[in-house]
Formats: structure tokens, sequence, C-alpha cells
């Protein structure tokens, strides 16, 4: 041991010097075990999440085509000759199926044109309109902007009961769901298929629901013969059925049928003059004038009507096995032809 003057001041620079060494060791030590931890977090973060949108997925209820077609049709009663004498129908049975031959291609454009545009393009989902509705939401702060295909608004409609979550996660869960069953959906069915259904399904508001119901209600015609403006009233109400409505809104339908035919014409579903026809068109008139024709008080029956729902409610009890509660929900929405003797 060298106890010198010289020694001793060698040794206190020695000490001296270990100490930032022996910092900077335990810093960097501490710095690796933060790093693992927060990679640790990461990972159980990650696999958490992918555990969790597993879960929901695997949640998801199995469907079939059957599942997404419309439940609930207007009756109808004719005399022996084959005159409408009367509907019948419940608040939501307000509907008449049609195929998708007998809807017109400018009234499926429409649709297309203001609800998804790139609906014969995707494959159920559409990652531009999420994109688009991301930023939009981001830039604004209103994420009301809609990015659901017309694959994902049927299976909201039909297959989980039109979307009214009691919480944002709860609405999360169904996003997911959704998205992932307009994938199957896509698989299953054809674009035709799909498209054929949500026109039959969709609230067109005044308690019509579907492209025929909802024709015959504004317009007096069969959807079958609308014209470019007339379906781009029927489209614009999809968004909002209430505030949407024809006759009570006319001003705010017109503000959505004018966005709706500008769609038509960027996408190429209308040339400039068939355009410029259309908004040429004073359609609210005639709306107008129509509703005045017809009403949605409660109907009043003939004696002899009266007696012929009375009887097949009670042939449905008696020769089908149907309780009273079935037979009434079969008359008022099973789409029924009854033709009296009349």
């Amino acid at each position: 041991m060298d106890y010198s003057k010289h020694g001793t001041i060698k040794k206190q620079k020695k000490i001296r010097s270990s100490i930032p060494k022996a910092k900077h060791k335990v810093s960097f030590n501490i710095f690796r075990v933060v790093v693992f931890c927060l990679i640790a977090l990461l990972v159980m973060g990650v696999a958490a999440g992918v555990g969790g949108f597993k879960g929901i997925i695997d949640s998801a209820p199995d469907i079939t085509a059957e599942d997404v077609i419309p439940q609930g049709y207007k009756s109808f009663i004719y005399d022996k000759d084959g005159n409408l004498l009367t509907q019948l129908y419940q608040p939501e049975t307000n509907r008449i199926y049609v195929d998708i031959e007998e809807i017109p291609e400018v009234l499926q454009n429409a649709f297309i044109a203001v609800e998804d545009e790139r609906f014969w393009a995707h494959n159920g989902i559409d990652p531009k309109g999420i994109v688009r509705a991301f930023f939009v939401g981001v830039t604004s702060g209103d994420f009301s902007e809609g990015a659901s295909t017309i694959t994902q608004q049927l299976l909201k409609l039909n297959v989980f009961g039109g979307g009214n979550e009691e919480n944002l996660l709860l609405k999360f869960k169904r996003k997911f769901q959704e998205q992932y069953l307009a994938l199957e959906l896509e698989k299953k069915m054809s674009k035709e298929e799909i498209l054929e259904a949500y026109l039959n399904t969709i609230n067109l508001g005044a308690s019509t629901y579907g492209v025929e119901a909802a024709s015959q209600r504004y317009f007096g015609k069969s959807c079958s013969e609308v014209n470019a403006s007339e379906a781009a009233v029927l489209a614009s109400i999809a968004k909002s059925p209430t505030y949407y409505d024809p006759i009570t809104y006319p001003e705010e339908n017109k503000d959505r049928r004018d966005l709706t035919l500008g769609n038509m014409l960027d996408q190429g579903y209308l040339t400039q003059e068939e355009y410029d026809t259309a908004m040429a068109d004073d359609v609210y008139t005639r709306i107008a004038e129509h509703a005045e024709t017809t009403s949605d008080t409660q109907q009043i029956f003939t004696y002899y009507e009266d007696a012929a729902i009375r009887q097949v409610l009670e042939d449905l009890e008696e020769k089908l096995g149907y309780t009273e509660e079935q037979a009434i929900n079969k008359l008022y929405g099973g789409g029924l032809r009854v033709y009296l003797a009349q």
C-alpha cells in the first residue's frame, strides 16, 4: 500500500473518477428497465386489443342472406273483379316488396350516388370513406360524417335493430361487428341482391318502408315510373326520414335532393341535360297536391269489408292454428292478398 502523499492523491482521484461512472451505469440500468417496461406494456396493450377485437368479432351473430331480407308487408283486399278496395298494415309494415328488375336504374343510382358512391367497387366496407370521415371529424370537430356502406346500413337495420345503442362503447362494438359482417355478407350475396334488400328495407318517412310504398305515398305511382327528380327526392329521405320528409319539410328535402342530383351528375349517372331537367322539375307541388288527396287517418271499412276481415282472422286461427295475435300480425303485416266475392 502506498501511503505517501502522492499515493493518497492518486487514490482520491481514482475514487472521484469512478463515481460518475457508477452514476452513469445506474442511470443506464434505470433507462433499460423503463424501456423494457414500456415495451412490455405496449405488447400487453396490443395483445389485449387483439384479444378484445377477436372477442367482439367472435360474438357477432351468425347470419345468412335470409337474415337481411326485410320483414313486414301490407296486405290488400280486392273485389271479385280484382279492383283494390283497401290496404291493411301496421305502423312498420307499410311495405310492398319489389324485385330489383322493377326498380329503375335512375332510382338505384340516386341512392348509390348519395349514400355509397363506391358501392359497386368495395367489398362491404369503404376504406376511403372511413378515412374521409375521420379527417372531416378531426378538422371540424364534428364526427357525424357517415362512412357506412349500403351493405353496412342493411345489416344495421335488419340485424342490429337500427343501431340505437345506449352508450358509445356499445356503438363501437356494433360498428366493428357490422364491418366484419359486411365483408362476410358480400361473399354470400350479389351486389344486386344486397341493393334489392336495402331498397325494400329503408324507412322513407310518412310511415312508409321501401321505395315502392314511398313512391305510392308521395307520387301516387309505382317506383318503376319515377323520373330523376322524384328518384332524388326518395333517396334524400334516407338520411333522416323525419327531417327530410318531402311533405312536412319540402325545403330541407329540396336542399338534399339538389345535392343528390349533383352527385348523380358528377358520378356519371346523369347527363347535363337530364340534370338540368330534373333541377327544374316542380316536384314538390305535385307531392303537396297528392298529399291533400290522401290521409293517414284510420280507415273506415264498409260492413262487408269488416265482416271479411273478421272471417280471415277466424280462418287463420281455426284452419291454420294461429293465435289471435299471430293472426292479426299476419293479416296486417304478412303481405296477404284477399279477394272478396262482392
